[in-house]
């Protein structure tokens, strides 16, 4: 099948690939000139693990090419995929300007004879509707169409696709959704068929339930710290009852990334646009910005006056095995710190150019996650990389100025803390505390 998908980002990237992966051809299409060139040479541009060998087996194999040209992507393509960027506008709504832009650029430049337009963005609900009078903004075809919302996890996307708990496809006719269907059938992932609206409605109600479970297991925590219970003891034994699951029952420092806060917040406002308070969702996002400050807010009780403190902090992406700092906790964590007046010096092992666009010299950038924990008076882990989960607190102990380590992730268990020199503070277990502090080089 002659596929095209518009935007080549993090899911228009991946999409493409996979496709290409199971036969079809492919074309991806972003108006980043630099981009392109780059996936061009087999390159790309987002860090996903196992995404460069993808993209050159298959330009190699001629199924995946990609281009900045409209007519080129749209000519032949019998199913044109949009995945473009819908961001949060300030008041939480979903900025659909670029969708509307690519949807009326596709409608002058496609086949007018039946193409399947299929939205991969995440839309509010309806706005599929918007697509059909977009694409004949400039002259009428008779496009078709779908929506095919993605649950691809940033770090294991390509496993995500392959290995997936089910497809949507919604979509207004039958006829639509069985050439949909034939399309990603090689996947090997269950199918449902729904109406588009239900189809855009799912993603957001599964992002938002997700959402929900990880800021209610972090009140857990929060009450568990107060009545000398374990967390991940409580977490487990939630778990284990089939009805409650134990994925997403891991305590920390909330959520991040560019689904969850994006999505629960245009889920808030499209329920007030029906004149529906949201009361939940609404407690799930305040209960995570929470959240996120959580640890600043201990060290801050443990020190009484931060100012002057040396700081290390392991982990900037909002979750290991990708790059992406979007609404991520460590750059909450930062900003705060700097505000009290600490110096801060950082870590992350693929993370640290994005930050740097951001921060610039206000944070020191250390090469190697000893160098964020050498001499310094306190310790935060922000992102569960499996490099900081292998180090000894031990090792960390003897490393620094003054042993007290805030872990936001329980990379580290309580035994384990217990029997090293360190003040050991984690979210929803009890703190371990030794006092054994070394005297401040400013002492």
């Amino acid at each position: 099948m002659n596929i095209s998908v518009i935007g080549a980002g993090y899911v228009g990237l991946v999409t493409g690939a996979c496709l290409a992966e199971i036969g079809h051809h492919v074309i991806c299409l972003d108006v980043n000139k630099e981009k392109v060139e780059m996936l061009k040479s087999g390159k790309s541009p987002i860090y996903e693990p196992g995404i460069d060998d993808l993209l050159q087996k298959t330009t190699q194999s001629g199924h995946l090419s990609f281009t900045t040209d409209y007519p080129v992507a749209c000519e032949k393509a019998e199913v044109i995929i949009i995945a473009v960027g819908t961001p949060s506008r300030p008041d939480g709504s979903a900025d659909l300007s670029a969708l509307q832009d690519v949807a009326e650029k596709i409608g002058f430049h496609a086949r007018h004879d039946g193409p399947i337009i299929v939205t991969k963005s995440t839309v509010p609900v309806g706005t599929n509707r918007k697509i059909r009078s977009w694409l004949n903004t400039h002259q009428t075809g008779k496009f078709r169409i779908a929506s095919n919302p993605e649950f691809l996890r940033e770090g294991s996307a390509i496993h995500d696709t392959f290995n997936g708990d089910r497809i949507v496809i919604g979509a207004e006719e039958e006829e639509t959704a069985k050439r949909l269907e034939e399309m990603v059938a090689p996947f090997g992932v269950p199918i449902l068929h729904t109406s588009i609206e239900s189809a855009e409605m799912i993603k957001y109600s599964s992002n938002a339930f997700l959402a929900t479970k990880i800021s209610f297991i972090n009140e857990i925590a929060n009450l568990c710290e107060k009545l000398g219970a374990n967390v991940e003891d409580v977490a487990k034994g939630m778990g284990m009852d089939q009805r409650i699951g134990s994925s997403f029952l891991q305590a920390g420092i909330g959520y991040g990334g560019s689904c969850f806060p994006k999505d629960t917040n245009a889920l808030v406002q499209m329920a007030g646009e029906m004149e529906h308070d949201f009361e939940l969702l609404e407690s799930v996002i305040h209960v995570n910005a929470k959240q996120q400050v959580k640890l600043v807010q201990m060290a801050k009780k443990r020190f009484k006056d931060l100012k002057g403190k040396r700081a290390g902090l392991l982990g900037l992406s909002f979750k290991p095995n990708t790059d992406d700092i979007r609404e991520a906790a460590s750059m909450e964590m930062i900003n705060l710190l700097l505000d009290e007046g600490v110096q801060v010096t950082v870590y992350d092992p693929v993370a640290q150019e994005n930050v740097k666009s951001i921060l610039g010299s206000r944070v020191i950038y250390a090469d190697h996650c000893f160098e964020a924990i050498e001499d310094q008076e306190m310790l935060f882990i922000a992102t569960e990389w499996e490099e900081f989960k292998v180090l000894r607190l031990k090792t960390i102990s003897k490393l620094m100025e003054n042993p007290i380590l805030f872990d936001g992730r329980n990379c580290f268990s309580v035994e384990e803390a217990e029997g090293a020199a360190i003040d050991y503070y984690s979210i929803g277990r009890p703190a371990v505390i030794h006092s054994v502090l070394k005297t401040p080089h400013s002492e």
